[in-house]
């Protein structure tokens, strides 16, 4: 049996997920009716945008681990709600940006906001959002909880700058990709179970503990999406496979890849790197040499060892039902590439 098959064998992606949705689901129903009440505008452009971004179908993850991290202990107000609310507001207000800057034309399975109402209406959008989610942090008073998502605010848009910054830069090492993804993607993750974990009432090391679960999530997570990029450890190639090569962003995979394959290879990948007309045949060759060369099992791997991390900071929570969610959810953050 292979390793990926025994895997398989262990974690149930669906099943984590929903295990997931039902522990948090009393608390969730507050989140959106939350995110609704405050997606509203007299500027009818600002819902429509908001609105059709948040409904396109994520798993609201980020707000889900508030909720869960919350609920490892108990909470004695709704501080949570509006900590979740905030999460995935920041997120989404990231996206709108994200599309602008990265030229996405699709999102989440649809056409991105920016194609329906242009680059303009996408920021501005997603400042509203921002700007949302601080008063509802700044709701419940608790200036601890909103230096933690406050900075982690500017820890993402660092990150992206960041990114940007190393776009078609061939000389990226890679530290410095996780210095991209520690900012841009873990800052948030770290956050998220952070202050879940100060709204339930945990005692400093509780504190620190999920803070850490977090930080080590979102790693993890990032290396799978980018792995997922290249269509995962099957490589299949679907619509939106390859849109990190066409935007020339330097991910993991990339990474190791230029620094195993033979001449000709790592040719290949330069000359499409940051073409934005990639053809599907290119792309697919790419992914070719992705597995030839153990790039995607090996960027796995690195995920695996980051997610085996997360699960450490946990064993005080192992026999609570919330905290074996959690820490099967770090399972599924590498399972979901198989």
């Amino acid at each position: 049996m292979s390793g990926a098959q025994a895997m398989a064998d262990q974690v149930k992606p669906k099943d984590v997920v929903d295990e997931l949705i039902a522990f948090t689901r009393d608390d969730m129903e507050s989140v959106n009716e939350m995110l609704l009440a405050r997606v509203g505008s007299r500027v009818e452009m600002v819902p429509e945008v908001a609105s059709y971004l948040i409904d396109a179908g994520g798993k609201r993850l980020r707000p889900m681990l508030t909720v869960a991290a919350a609920r490892l202990f108990t909470p004695q107000n709704t501080h949570h709600i509006n900590y979740a609310a905030a999460v995935e507001f920041m997120h989404t207000a990231t996206l709108l940006h994200d599309d602008v800057v990265d030229e996405s034309s699709k999102r989440r399975g649809k056409l991105a906001a920016r194609m329906v109402w242009g680059n303009a209406a996408s920021v501005l959008v997603g400042d509203f959002l921002l700007g949302q989610a601080f008063m509802m942090m700044v709701e419940t008073r608790d200036v601890d909880a909103l230096g933690v998502l406050s900075q982690a605010a500017a820890i993402i848009a660092e990150g992206e700058v960041f990114q940007l910054s190393k776009a078609n830069d061939l000389t990226t090492q890679v530290d410095e990709y996780f210095a991209v993804i520690k900012a841009k993607t873990a800052a948030l993750f770290e956050a998220a179970t952070e202050v879940g974990a100060m709204a339930g009432g945990a005692t400093e090391a509780q504190r620190k503990a999920l803070k850490q679960y977090g930080a080590e999530l979102g790693i993890a997570f990032q290396i799978v999406d980018d792995v997922l990029d290249y269509g995962g450890v099957s490589g299949t190639i679907g619509k939106n496979v390859g849109d990190d090569l066409r935007e020339g962003k330097m991910t993991l995979p990339i990474l190791h890849a230029l620094q195993n394959a033979n001449q000709a290879d790592c040719d290949f990948i330069k000359a499409h790197l940051g073409d934005a007309e990639a053809s599907a045949e290119a792309v697919s060759r790419v992914v070719e040499i992705l597995h030839n060369t153990n790039a995607l099992e090996d960027a796995l791997k690195r995920a695996r060892e980051h997610a085996d991390v997360a699960k450490t900071h946990l064993k005080e929570f192992a026999d609570h039902p919330g905290g074996r969610i959690l820490i099967d959810v770090a399972d599924y953050c590498v399972e979901r590439a198989y």
